[in-house]
């Protein structure tokens, strides 16, 4: 019976440090994103992400894979499910280099959260009530939020705010519905 109770005590420990991994992998804070932090580089996103797909625009590889000379666009990484669904959108801060660190990841999954609750899920509302919004930015298709305490911007679409898709019109933070879903969102690494 003694070895009964340890095999299961043994059991019900592995699966809490298996609960507690899971619930890191999509744990948003200001410096990191899931197993993703500041000290991250680009090559070890093969390892962090074994599981998914891993596409990328590498900037400097043409359709001949020759090494372009000049190149404005970032290196990013797009991370996908099995599923086939987008998860994040991973900018490097340094191009054709793999040791680089990370300038950005853009989220598009809504299982990652927030220590306050805040998801792809969220509202304008749930955002305003958790943060502190300081500074709201318009462009042509939708109203950006940063948030300072995340290092984050947050993306509204323009139709979410009744505003016509293309408009230069610019949005305050008053004018933003409680109800206004979030389109994706930022978190910067710099």
């Amino acid at each position: 019976m003694a070895l009964i109770k340890k095999i299961f005590y043994l059991i019900t420990l592995l699966i809490f440090f298996v609960q507690c991994n899971q619930s890191n992998k999509y744990e948003v804070k200001k410096g990191m994103v899931g197993n993703i932090n500041k000290q991250t580089i680009i090559a070890d996103l093969g390892k962090i992400f074994k599981n998914d797909s891993i596409v990328s625009n590498k900037s400097y590889l043409d359709s001949l894979n020759t090494k372009k000379m000049f190149s404005l666009n970032d290196d990013e990484f797009d991370i996908y499910s099995k599923t086939g669904k987008k998860l994040l959108e991973i900018t490097a801060n340094t191009q054709n280099d793999s040791l680089s660190k990370i300038k950005s990841i853009g989220i598009y999954d809504s299982n990652y959260v927030t220590d306050k609750g805040i998801s792809l899920k969220s509202t304008f509302k749930d955002i305003n009530e958790n943060y502190l919004v300081n500074n709201v930015e318009t462009t042509l298709t939708s109203a950006t939020l940063f948030i300072d305490e995340l290092n984050a911007t947050i993306s509204i679409d323009k139709k979410e705010l009744g505003i016509s898709k293309f408009s230069r019109e610019e949005v305050a933070l008053n004018q933003i519905p409680d109800m206004a879903k979030i389109k994706y969102f930022t978190i910067w690494f710099n």
